[in-house]
């Protein structure tokens, strides 16, 4: 879908619904504005219930002031103006309340995007404006004067956070790169302190972008287009349910001895449909296509262990907390876990990609899961829906050791206990 070629209305509706449905803001909070090419601002109204907007309540403040629409305009349009005056090139203004972020906001202090590579790379600088009275003009100066630093993301004392970008939906991708960031240091916080990644580890490239000879298919078999709508569905679960974002996370199906079905380079996951997944066959791309960064190491997996036939990828916090502390996660906490999950090896950073041979080694039906240190955690199955099966269960079975530990000390299954686990399912 070409986000770009809606309305500045229906963007703003759009990205509300995301915000609201993804609990990021409430009933009443936050705001959210686009400029366009005549220099009208479009912006959501004051005083309307954020989860039930429609393109006819969205304001349109003309150049010389004026108002246009049935409703007023929210009550901060002063520093929505202020941020396009402030660099010309800022098209999108979005101003939220998520609770991690106002944690940030209440403690004056502001996320390390260091301890990701995803987050450092999309959020940038970020910088503090000082308090000042809501829908202010001090307010709408002191945010302009931290914007003409050239920092996208600015952090509201007591107040939440205002992004800005080109268009609505790269302001959005900040916010909700930025929102995971938060979240993952406040679980991370009970495990201990979070590893920042070296400028070295920043400067990586995670993998270069999968440059493969293409192909044009003959035809899409039967049980390719069954996978196809089998992956979409779980796509788009997976993102409800906060396992992916917008553009991370990447499943894979396989078709064929050497073939399978991957997700798209940098393509939003809300979103995404079947004719946008890339058939993969042979080590080439389906012609027109971009497959995931990640697509050499599935291929290598999947030629390693034919008993696999679908791999996640995905960041999902309570894990990550994990992985961003450099803890290992102990399985051995109620039996499904053990029996789904098994031993998960905490791998380094960027092993992903320098050494695609020792993960896919590392790899196998007894071992079908591992974490790597500040990125991600790689899933796979024997079907699909195994594969997310296990990617929820480590999720929730690491959001339970994070609620455990501000009761008490953990007690985990014995040896002698996962013996008869062993022997009871043939593990």
């Amino acid at each position: 879908m070409d986000f770009s070629l809606h309305h500045p209305a229906e963007q703003l509706i759009m990205i509300m619904d995301r915000i609201y449905g993804y609990g990021m803001t409430t009933t009443s909070g936050g705001n959210l504005s686009i400029m366009d090419e005549n220099g009208d601002v479009w912006i959501t109204p004051a005083g309307k219930d954020k989860g039930s907007l429609v393109t006819e309540d969205i304001v349109c403040i003309k150049p010389d002031g004026k108002f246009i629409g049935a409703l007023r305009p929210s009550s901060e349009y002063p520093f929505h103006l202020a941020a396009y005056k402030s660099r010309p090139e800022i098209k999108a203004v979005l101003h939220a309340h998520p609770p991690a972020l106002v944690a940030y906001s209440i403690t004056r202090t502001i996320p390390n995007t260091r301890i990701n590579p995803t987050a450092y790379r999309v959020c940038g600088d970020i910088r503090m404006a000082p308090y000042a009275t809501p829908g202010t003009e001090e307010l709408g100066k002191n945010i302009a004067a931290e914007l003409e630093t050239g920092a996208n993301i600015i952090m509201l004392e007591n107040h939440g956070v205002l992004i800005a970008g080109d268009t609505l939906f790269q302001a959005f991708e900040r916010f909700e790169t930025l929102d995971f960031c938060a979240r993952l240091q406040i679980k991370a916080a009970r495990m201990g302190k979070a590893v920042d990644l070296t400028d070295e580890q920043l400067s990586m490239n995670k993998a270069e972008l999968a440059v493969l000879p293409e192909f044009t298919p003959d035809y899409h078999s039967s049980e390719e287009k069954r996978l196809r709508r089998e992956m979409i569905t779980l796509i788009h679960r997976a993102y409800d349910q906060k396992l992916f974002t917008s553009t991370e996370g990447t499943f894979s199906s396989r078709t064929g001895n050497d073939s399978f079905i991957i997700t798209p380079y940098n393509m939003d996951r809300k979103y995404m449909e079947i004719d946008d997944l890339v058939l993969v066959n042979e080590g080439k791309r389906e012609s027109g296509k971009s497959p995931s960064r990640s697509a050499a190491l599935h291929r290598l997996i999947y030629q390693k262990n034919p008993e696999i036939n679908s791999i996640i990828i995905a960041h999902p916090p309570n894990i990550m907390a994990f992985g961003i502390t450099n803890t290992e996660f102990d399985t051995r906490t109620i039996p499904e876990c053990y029996v789904m999950l098994r031993d998960i090896p905490l791998m380094p950073y960027g092993s992903s990609f320098t050494d695609r041979e020792g993960v896919a080694d590392k790899i196998s039906t007894k071992s079908p899961l591992i974490i790597f240190r500040n990125n991600s955690l790689l899933v796979t199955g024997s079907n699909l829906l195994n594969a997310f099966d296990r990617l929820e269960v480590a999720e929730f079975s690491a959001k339970a050791v994070l609620a455990a530990k501000k009761l008490g000390e953990i007690v985990f299954i014995s040896d002698e206990q996962v013996e008869d686990l062993k022997s009871a399912f043939g593990l």
